[in-house]
């Protein structure tokens, strides 16, 4: 494979990793956050998840390293600066997932019924957890520049 190949790849996995790993950290902290005032269940759930029945947690984890690769590869066409500001902007973009597209595939109510509540705490985990991605990606590369994804 050619460097522009591996440039590629090598955006992508970090993608993959920095969004999975943010889910444990970043997402399902504040999911502890708010577990601890009261106002969500124990953060990292293992109920099963149809249809394989994976543990919830390991299918956040998932669908955050996808939205973390896809993040990776969007890297040079990005703005050079405030990587950690794109990351939260990509937590916005999968909050919208969450409440529009996710619903409508599972036939559940969007935008979880119109419970403001829900949104607001729905809104601040993801909005972490994008934050996380973009505190993560740069420290997932060899070298840890984010010069060096942007340009491969």
């Amino acid at each position: 494979m050619d460097d522009a190949g591996n440039g590629v790849v090598r955006r992508a996995v970090a993608g993959f990793l920095a969004g999975a790993v943010s889910v444990l950290v970043f997402h399902q902290g504040v999911w502890a956050g708010f577990h601890a005032i009261g106002i969500m269940p124990p953060p990292f759930p293992t109920a099963p998840v149809p249809p394989y029945g994976v543990p919830r947690v390991y299918d956040l984890c998932f669908w955050g390293g996808v939205y973390g690769l896809i993040f990776g590869l969007l890297l040079p066409v990005l703005p050079s600066r405030g990587i950690w500001l794109q990351g939260i902007v990509l937590g916005l973009v999968a909050e919208l997932g969450a409440l529009f597209l996710v619903p409508e595939i599972k036939g559940l109510p969007m935008a979880f019924g119109g419970s403001l509540p829900i949104i607001l705490i729905s809104t601040a985990i993801n909005g972490a957890w994008g934050l996380g991605v973009g505190l993560f990606i740069p420290l997932v590369v060899p070298g840890g520049a984010t010069r060096r994804l942007r340009s491969a």
